[in-house]
């Protein structure tokens, strides 16, 4: 891995005005792979002084879409000539599994760019509307101004092009703040940035601790905040915010439920559990945390949710055969293994794994992937997010019962259920209060909405919805009469 030296501010590569650096820990092995300056207070003040320039005077929200669509689509081609070296950089700063970096997390940030990319074409940018009175208006979308993204560690490119796609297709300038444990692939964008030509501005790049983003979250030349993260800074985040009338989406925690019918096939189920509730080594949001079982079958699915578990691949995730990485950070493992600790305490059975290191391996931020049975939906590690290879099985009565339980959630991000029967399931997914929902299937497209209902967050990525997050809508009366 390489050392950056500068930030990304105003189209150029410049020192940050503090001395402190963020050493990249490599999750695996837990030695210093790379280290990137940690921009202050001040280096942000610069890049918004810049993103605020490049959107009043500069060229870019005027500038006519085709045109702006023509950098973009050079960007994407840019960004799939390096998707190995964003795989691996990814793999290498946070431990995601090289085979999910390669088909999920690099790939993901270049499918949500191109998305966007085609969106925007199709986006209904202005209409005329006719009115009782004053002759036609026309309704148009503006953008919305400075954005300030803030991205988490856990899936990095896809979180950061969510953002920054739909702000710089609709003319916004961007101020991007990487989380603190993996800036390399943000680093990486931001040379291709470069590369294309963007107008000075446009982008700006900044590596930081938490104190410089409450700075950018409470900087007053910021017309709106885009975060992804926990609920609990989200909510500091919507405060904030709301109290200077400035736009936000907050994209936050969950605790899904996947709601398993009795006609469901064990061993199938099973298997779409694994990714369902292991991918990106449980570190995701919309994981389905909870297993929601009829009490009349538990059995079965229980043994082979065991099965599918104990059959988990843990180690180096730079090895393709690895199903489970390391967690992001010490602090993260040990958070983890406390919830697992604390599940036992609360009376949970730990049917597969438990505290402790994996078996075969003596260094690295690894968690063993753990299932919890006899779990009261009441219990803390059923109610709170763990953000780990961690999953709970609840047993349910009858359908009225599942859905209660998995209703009885402060999130509502996602969630699922499984069986044979269609309109069993559309009958479940009906009552459902979730901001994404599967019938047999647990997946995410970029060209439909994302964002959850509750504690899970405030606005939508993806799609046109999250493209209408970055614009201001305006209505423009014109005197019929003029020549």
């Amino acid at each position: 891995m390489r050392n950056y030296h500068t930030i990304f501010v105003n189209g150029q590569w410049v020192p940050s005005t503090g001395d402190a650096t963020i050493e990249i820990v490599s999750p695996h092995d837990e030695t210093v792979i790379a280290t990137v300056p940690n921009g202050t207070p001040d280096d942000i003040d610069a890049a918004v002084a810049a993103a605020r320039l490049a959107f009043d005077t500069g060229p870019w929200p005027q500038m006519a879409l085709p045109e702006r669509l023509r950098y973009l689509t050079r960007l994407a081609d840019l960004y799939e000539a390096r998707l190995d070296e964003f795989s691996e950089i990814i793999t290498a700063e946070m431990g995601a599994p090289i085979t999910l970096s390669r088909t999920r997390q690099a790939a993901g940030g270049l499918y949500c760019l191109r998305s966007t990319i085609a969106l925007a074409a199709e986006y209904n940018w202005e209409e005329t509307r006719s009115t009782a009175e004053s002759g036609p208006a026309i309704v148009r979308k503006l953008p919305v101004g400075v954005v300030g993204a803030i991205v988490p560690f856990n899936f990095p490119q896809m979180l950061v092009m969510a953002k920054l796609a739909p702000a710089i297709v609709a003319g916004c300038t961007v101020i991007v703040k990487p989380a603190p444990e993996c800036p390399l692939d943000a680093l990486l964008l931001a040379e291709l940035v470069e590369q294309i030509g963007l107008p000075a501005g446009v982008v700006n790049v900044v590596p930081a601790d938490k104190a410089a983003s409450k700075h950018l979250v409470a900087h007053p030349q910021v017309d709106k905040i885009a975060f992804t993260g926990s609920t609990p800074v989200g909510r500091q985040i919507a405060s904030v915010c709301g109290r200077d009338m400035r736009r936000c989406t907050v994209e936050l925690g969950g605790k899904s439920a996947a709601i398993i019918l009795e006609d469901a096939d064990p061993a199938a189920t099973a298997s779409s559990m694994e990714f369902a509730s292991f991918a990106n080594s449980g570190q995701g949001c919309v994981s389905q945390t909870r297993i929601l079982v009829p009490r009349a079958r538990k059995n079965a699915y229980i043994e082979a949710l065991a099965d599918m578990v104990q059959s988990l691949r843990v180690g180096d995730p730079s090895n393709p055969a690895v199903d489970v990485g390391p967690m992001v950070t010490r602090a993260q493992q040990q958070r983890v293994t406390s919830y697992i600790k604390l599940g036992a305490e609360e009376g949970a059975t730990t049917l597969v794994g438990g505290p402790g290191m994996p078996e075969g391996l003596t260094h690295g931020w690894y968690v063993r992937p753990t299932l919890f049975v006899d779990v009261d939906n009441g219990m803390r590690i059923a109610q709170e997010e763990i953000f780990g290879p961690v999953v709970c099985v609840i047993e349910y009565e009858d359908i009225d019962d599942a859905v209660r339980i998995a209703q009885d959630s402060a999130y509502g991000l996602g969630g699922s259920v499984w069986t044979n029967d269609r309109t069993a399931g559309m009958a479940v997914a009906n009552r459902i209060r979730t901001g994404m929902f599967g019938v047999n299937t647990f997946t995410l497209d970029f060209g439909s909405p994302f964002g959850g209902f509750k504690a899970s967050g405030i606005g939508r990525e993806f799609g046109p919805e999250g493209l209408d997050d970055y614009t201001e809508t305006q209505t423009l009366y014109v005197d019929p009469t003029l020549i």
